[in-house]
């Protein structure tokens, strides 16, 4: 079933979104592209007369409440969003009689799912490795099937509109799925969006194909780094991961990020790429600081050289035009982490040369894919949105759909195809 052949009128549809979103101290929201991705969905079910009830996680909670975490934050955000009333449940399991109550055109909002450890079905507060914990994990597995089929409860019909979470098997992403036939499940317009965009990219390359891999972490990337190295032309690898090839490698890091343990999986990555003909692209000068602070000291040094007490914040101009002229001529590019702490202005350079460039690829025709929270808060900062093809809501899932895995909260609307 899809969402354009459903019949939404005078039925409560219960709709799983990422509302996952950045709040300042003050809890306001500082950016709302996630908000704005689900409305076609949410909009479409309202304008066909059904009833809306929408379920979220936010933050990491742990399977505890914690009021700084509250989706009743964003209720007045996502009403204005709406352009109608949102009625709040501050029990997401205990909604029964507000979603009973719910009439045609009305919204529900739902408080953070993660408040339940049902929700992740993890076990809470025991080791893995302690004896009890494979019966604690069966124990935690039933309770989240009744999790699942408490929120199932509330509505006619389940709509999974939350790629961010796609690639998690949680009560509500996927277990939920379970309680309704095939004629009451469907994905939403942005979970549509989303998979065509990866199945864009997979299916339909046009070369030169090039990837942008930043961040800090080698281990955290290294399975679709490996995946990627089968599929494109030029891998352009930044961020805090510099380091740990210039490590690998001998070179003076001063106290700039790095994984001692994976120097190994670095120099396996320069060999697969030179054995499947990739052009890997590291940086070779970086930003240093004598801090890690918007106001500290900087210079410019090799990315090997780099003083005691120093450390790595951002590229360097000769990185950034490396980068720069290995995008240049793309016609399919992704885009996944930044070249630096773009947090700190005084750090930008480089995800901001990665950015430009991308921009200016998709003008001359390239399919330009951005994923991952800090690539998109990235394009945001910069002003680029709109100047790339698509920009998805999913980090951890989108690189998992990429490596080719089947990803449980497609998977439970879908099947396995």
């Amino acid at each position: 079933m899809t969402i354009d052949q459903f019949k939404f009128a005078g039925k409560k549809a219960i709709v799983r979104v990422d509302f996952n979103v950045p709040l300042d101290e003050n809890g306001k929201i500082t950016d709302d592209t996630r908000i704005r991705g689900a409305l076609p969905t949410l909009k479409k079910i309202l304008a066909d007369g059904g009833a809306l009830i929408i379920m979220s996680h936010m933050g990491k909670p742990k399977g505890k409440v914690n009021p700084k975490l509250s989706l009743s934050q964003i209720k007045d955000a996502v009403a204005e969003a709406l352009g109608t009333t949102v009625i709040f449940a501050p029990d997401c399991a205990k909604a029964q009689d507000a979603a009973a109550n719910l009439k045609p055109g009305e919204v529900l909002l739902l408080e953070n799912l993660r408040f339940y450890p049902e929700e992740e079905g993890k076990p809470v507060g025991i080791d893995k490795e302690d004896p009890a914990y494979e019966e604690a994990k069966k124990a935690m597995k039933a309770s989240q099937k009744e999790f699942a089929k408490t929120l199932a409860s509330y509505a006619d019909c389940y709509v999974m509109d939350a790629f961010g979470t796609a690639h998690r098997k949680h009560a509500s992403t996927a277990v939920i799925a379970d309680y309704f036939d095939a004629d009451h499940k469907m994905l939403g317009y942005l979970m549509e969006k989303e998979v065509n965009a990866v199945d864009n990219v997979l299916s339909n390359i046009k070369r030169p194909f090039v990837a942008i891999m930043g961040g800090s972490k080698v281990s955290s990337k290294i399975g679709i780094i490996e995946n990627l190295l089968g599929k494109v032309d030029k891998l352009i690898l930044c961020g805090g991961m510099t380091y740990t090839f210039a490590k690998a490698h001998g070179g003076e890091i001063g106290n700039s990020i790095v994984e001692l343990d994976k120097l190994d999986v670095a120099l396996g990555v320069e060999e697969l790429a030179k054995k499947n003909g990739v052009e890997l692209v590291l940086g070779t000068d970086s930003v240093v600081a004598d801090a890690f602070s918007n106001d500290a000291h900087t210079q410019v040094v090799p990315s090997n050289a780099i003083p005691a007490g120093w450390e790595g914040l951002d590229a360097g101009p000769e990185s950034r035009k490396k980068f720069q002229a290995a995008i240049k001529g793309a016609k399919t590019i992704l885009w996944n982490g930044p070249a630096g702490v773009f947090e700190f202005d005084n750090f930008t350079a480089g995800s901001r040369a990665i950015g430009e460039a991308v921009a200016e690829a998709t003008s001359e025709g390239a399919f330009s894919l951005i994923g991952g929270g800090d690539s998109v808060a990235c394009v945001n900062k910069f002003g680029l949105a709109d100047k790339v093809s698509y920009i998805s809501t999913g980090g951890g899932a989108l690189l998992e759909a990429i490596e080719g895995k089947v990803l449980p909260g497609i998977a439970a609307i879908l099947g396995d195809k």
